[in-house]
């Protein structure tokens, strides 16, 4: 079991359950999934831009990353319907929290001028999303071998029904939230 699930269990879980007056366990909100999504809308010109988001993702999470095909066609930006413009990833259970792991300690902590990720970043249903501008902050990329700068999207899916229960969550797994 990862450090981050054991925490959970033993101390994260009793201080929810104690904060929001939780008749049970069960109602303790938990992380569902953790999913990464990198759109490379340059892959339009050049489809090896793809095959290099797809490597770097894999690289990060250690799964597969599945493509993603645009929903339809755009011709301003030359978008034919079904065309691979991105990928993503998601991750439950056991690499979930090996990823949460890495990118609150390592990660997130790498990024330039620093202060703690928005507390805005939720969607009123629990959910947090966070965007990356940069894959260098994550140790398994080779800085040598990155021939472009690519950002990317993180979303947390929690079982919490409101934004403060996912707040606070978040905040007792070690995510770094900016004071206001």
């Amino acid at each position: 079991m990862n450090r981050l699930h054991e925490r959970y269990k033993s101390e994260i879980m009793p201080a929810l359950q104690a904060k929001f007056n939780y008749s049970s366990v069960m109602e303790c909100p938990k992380i569902d999934k953790v999913v990464l999504n990198i759109g490379a809308g340059d892959a339009v010109a050049n489809p090896k831009v793809l095959d290099d988001a797809v490597a770097e993702l894999a690289q990060i999470t250690g799964q597969k990353p599945l493509i993603t095909r645009a929903k339809k066609s755009i011709a301003n930006f030359k978008l034919r319907e079904d065309m691979p413009i991105g990928c993503k990833v998601t991750l439950r259970g056991t690499r979930m929290y090996d990823f949460l792991d890495k990118l609150f300690t390592i990660a997130l902590p790498r990024v330039r001028d620093f202060r703690g990720v928005n507390p805005r970043g939720f969607d009123g249903r629990g959910n947090y999303t966070l965007g990356i501008k940069e894959q260098l902050i994550f140790p398994e990329i080779n800085f040598d071998k990155v021939n472009k700068v690519r950002g990317m999207d993180i979303v947390i899916v929690t079982t919490a029904k409101t934004d403060p229960e996912a707040f606070e969550l978040l905040k007792q797994f070690g995510m770094p939230f900016r004071k206001n």
